[in-house]
């Protein structure tokens, strides 16, 4: 029997995209036209505020004042999970040099980008963990400059008191008060700091992924992360209350964010799908008018006939979170191949993950899960190769590739190959001919 879809959601990722995509499109044009002038027009406009952009130290000290002692220990202790396995991921790759043949070494080395810009969501949310998350991983990869950017607002006085105190805590090296595609795009050309992000990174709503989107090229992204997803794995022995609990704490970000079950359990889909509806009338108004439409138009049950199927079903979606809460949680580890971040039994859930157990939140989303994983330190790292060679390795290279280039009709190749071989060996005759 064909896997069964005892919800399926009205809307799909690829909704709207097209007026997302003029609409950031249009704004990019006139910020990098306008410069400063443009980008602050729109934080008045769309942020409501015509204070500094650039936040200076004043402001971070009053805003450390601000931030419970408590909160200042939690912080702490996310910091400190995030920055440990960072240091772990950074551990675990390094330069070397090799002799391929007799003469002839090749290496690589590790260059960190010269300037980061760590975008930190602070509308709906106040998103400390986004900042943690960010900055604390282009620190640990040795990034030299980090602007990072978040929304602020009246009702704050600029910048979130408890996202700002966490900016400065993780090493931030510039602080723009600009949300959404006009602090996308201030730190991509460069506007306040008179630094250029080399590499653009953080989550953010469907505009703030698409101006990355269309900004990518010119800059590096971390990713292409839209809109929160997770996806729940889930047979007869998980506990439907937990389960629907998850997908509701995902569905909370935005009306736009998809929760999907996967299950091989028809009275688990059940049971989980009767409790949904009461979990979203218990949030608070924001969060509930969120998950509502989040399930309503996004969510989706699949019922599926077998372990294989339901794997087969969640590496199709490859969703950016996901959740394993069955008996053979071993067998689905080593069988899915397609995720952003994976949460291994009952005892863990996404939203560890997202504020403090230490692997990185900021994940694929749409489907890139099939080609990428999440942010890591490896991001803000270039990979670059070396390679050098005595001039007796020239007598088999430099023929090598003077043969192989005429083959493939390149002369002006060739002949660099052939001037050395004169060079280092005269009077010499060579075959050079492919």
């Amino acid at each position: 029997m064909a896997i069964q879809y005892l919800k399926r959601a009205a809307k799909t990722s690829a909704t709207g995209e097209d007026e997302t995509r003029q609409i950031v499109a249009d704004m990019l044009a006139e910020i990098e036209r306008d410069g400063e002038s443009a980008a602050r027009a729109y934080g008045v406009k769309l942020d409501d505020w015509d204070g500094d952009i650039e936040v200076g130290s004043d402001a971070i000290e009053a805003a450390a004042r601000q931030v419970p002692d408590q909160l200042k220990d939690d912080l702490k202790f996310a910091h400190d999970r995030v920055r440990g396995f960072a240091e772990r991921q950074r551990a675990s790759i390094g330069e070397f040099e090799a002799e391929l043949s007799p003469g002839l070494w090749a290496g690589q080395r590790l260059i960190p980008v010269q300037t980061a810009g760590c975008y930190v969501p602070g509308g709906r949310y106040a998103h400390v963990a986004s900042a943690i998350m960010s900055i604390t991983t282009a620190k640990v990869a040795g990034v030299e400059n980090v602007i990072a950017c978040s929304a602020p607002s009246q009702a704050h006085g600029g910048i979130h008191p408890a996202i700002l105190y966490t900016m400065d805590m993780c090493g931030a090296d510039h602080i723009l008060a600009l949300g959404g595609v006009q602090g996308i795009a201030a730190m991509a050309f460069g506007l306040f700091t008179g630094r250029k992000a080399n590499i653009l990174v953080g989550p953010g709503n469907r505009f703030v992924a698409e101006a990355k989107r269309l900004l990518f090229g010119r800059v590096g992204i971390d990713l292409f992360a839209g809109p929160t997803e997770i996806l729940i794995i889930a047979d007869g022995s998980a506990d439907p209350a937990i389960v629907a609990n998850d997908l509701v704490g995902q569905a909370e970000h935005g009306p736009d964010s998809p929760a999907w079950l996967v299950t091989t359990d028809h009275g688990l889909a059940e049971k989980v799908m009767a409790r949904m509806p009461g979990l979203i009338a218990a949030l608070p108004e924001v969060q509930r008018n969120a998950a509502e439409a989040a399930w309503r138009d996004y969510g989706e049950v699949v019922l599926c006939d077998s372990a294989e199927e339901a794997a087969a079903a969640s590496d199709e979606y490859a969703p950016e979170h996901l959740e394993l809460q069955t008996t053979t949680d071993s067998w689905y580890v080593e069988r899915l191949t397609n995720y952003g971040s994976l949460f291994v039994g009952e005892e863990t859930t996404v939203a560890f993950g997202d504020k403090c157990s230490g692997t990185n939140h900021i994940l694929p989303t749409k489907g890139a899960g099939h080609y990428t994983g999440g942010l890591s330190v490896h991001k803000f790292i270039k990979i670059v190769t070396t390679q050098r060679m005595t001039k007796e390795a020239n007598e088999e290279v430099a023929a090598v590739t003077a043969r192989i280039s005429r083959l493939e009709g390149m002369e002006g190749h060739a002949r660099t190959g052939d001037v050395r071989l004169a060079k280092y060996f005269p009077g010499k005759n060579f075959d050079l001919s492919p």
